[in-house]
């Protein structure tokens, strides 16, 4: 199974309009945008936590 292609991408695109409308295809597609920024900013925030306990049992291993 290889990638997907243009012809594959215009297929579904017309699969999804039939099946929602042209109206609700834009809040479908904010609702998307949306999640997607709200899994990166969380996997930064964690990855940012990670670091800083890390960093902290260091600190902590060189204070013994």
């Amino acid at each position: 199974m290889g990638p997907i292609g243009l012809p594959e991408l215009i297929m579904i695109l017309l699969v999804l309009l039939l099946v929602f409308g042209a109206s609700r295809l834009p809040e479908i597609g904010k609702g998307l945008g949306q999640a997607i920024n709200n899994f990166k900013s969380s996997f930064k925030e964690g990855s940012r936590n990670q670091k800083d306990k890390d960093l902290g049992s260091s600190a902590e291993e060189r204070e013994k």
